[in-house]
């Protein structure tokens, strides 16, 4: 069970998605990622690689992600 209360998702003209199964998958695969980079980041911290070099690199890799679908409609 996730601990995280994610987000109303919302479209790019501002109108919420209700369908149940999006929202349900977009839950399971935030809830994937955020345990996925705990594990990442504990591991660093571990190896002794700082803290806050790691969340800029993960803040890096968020800030490099490409919408494939953007201007195809």
């Amino acid at each position: 069970m996730s601990k995280n209360k994610w987000p109303v998702w919302k479209r790019d003209d501002g109108t919420t998605v209700s369908c149940t199964e999006k929202i349900k998958v977009m839950k399971e695969n935030l809830d994937e990622i955020n345990q996925l980079m705990q594990d990442a980041f504990e591991d660093g911290v571990i190896m002794e690689v700082s803290d806050q070099q790691i969340r800029d690199v993960f803040h890096d890799i968020v800030n490099q992600l490409n919408n494939p679908y953007k201007n195809k409609k």
